[in-house]
């Protein structure tokens, strides 16, 4: 979680030089060629349903980037995290239809509300709408991303997130090419962007695996719910951003949501 959420506020410093798709362009295609070449999937292709789910996994991933990256451009990086885990979140209420888990919605969405317009306090005033809407946009893609990854989850070793990845960078990397140009292919910004790769993607998603084998689901659940926290620091010590005591109140109210659905989360 800090590797990743230090590495949004690393990119988010970049924002300047090749905009918000041109650094996930960056993330998103260098990461892709570290995990084909460390995974090799062309080895053993996947069938027609796989390649489908794949199809569908990758994009939203492309697009989960390129949603979120644009709404740290607008709005704090914990506050937009904040509104992304909402869409995982959504899916428990969908699954679900125990009290206590329209309980942890019900508290998120109280969280989403002190954050929004709706209510009308300085804090939530000050958040660009546009940013909010790319949040809400990355929070969609996020669900989905959980769905079709859950398809994909079968295949051998990495190979549904290397295929995944190269999806995500045909996606992600003509945006960032058509927003950035030639600013994207200059040697400094191409070493600061394998950097944001490494922290955002290929370090996070090695250690989540390990994670996973060492943890129960839900304890691992718990521990990230505590993104949009760490997100928030890392906001504030790289970016200097500063949250308000309500945006802090608000991102509290959607961890303790997301915390309590990992916690009382049935096995299935």
């Amino acid at each position: 979680m800090v590797s990743v959420n230090v590495g949004a506020a690393f990119a988010k410093g970049l924002f300047p030089l090749v905009g918000s798709a041109g650094v996930t362009a960056l993330r998103v295609g260098l990461a892709a060629l570290l995990l084909l070449a460390f995974w090799r999937p062309w080895r053993r292709l996947p069938g027609r349903a796989d390649a489908l789910n794949l199809l569908v996994y990758g994009l939203m991933l492309g697009c989960m980037n390129l949603t979120i990256y644009a709404a740290f451009a607008r709005i704090p990086i914990g506050v937009a995290i904040a509104i992304e885990v909402t869409g995982p979140l959504a899916l428990v209420l969908l699954s679900s239809r125990r009290p206590r888990d329209v309980a942890w919605v019900g508290c998120a969405a109280v969280g989403l509300w002190l954050l929004s317009p709706l209510y009308g306090g300085a804090s939530s005033s000050a958040l660009d709408p546009v940013g909010v809407a790319w949040a809400l946009g990355a929070a969609f893609c996020w669900a989905m991303y959980i769905v079709f990854g859950k398809r994909v989850s079968t295949l051998e070793g990495g190979h549904a997130v290397a295929w995944g990845m190269l999806v995500a960078s045909l996606c992600a990397v003509p945006v960032g090419v058509a927003q950035a140009g030639t600013a994207l292919f200059a040697p400094s910004v191409l070493a600061a962007g394998l950097a944001v790769a490494v922290l955002s993607s290929i370090l996070p998603y090695s250690l989540e695996m390990g994670a996973l084998a060492r943890l129960p689901r839900r304890v691992f659940g718990i521990l990230v719910s505590a993104g949009p926290a760490i997100g928030a620091l890392a906001g504030y010590f790289v970016l200097g951003e500063r949250l308000s005591g309500v945006q802090w109140v608000a991102i509290a109210l959607i961890i303790a949501a997301t915390a309590g659905s990992a916690a009382t989360a049935g096995r299935n």
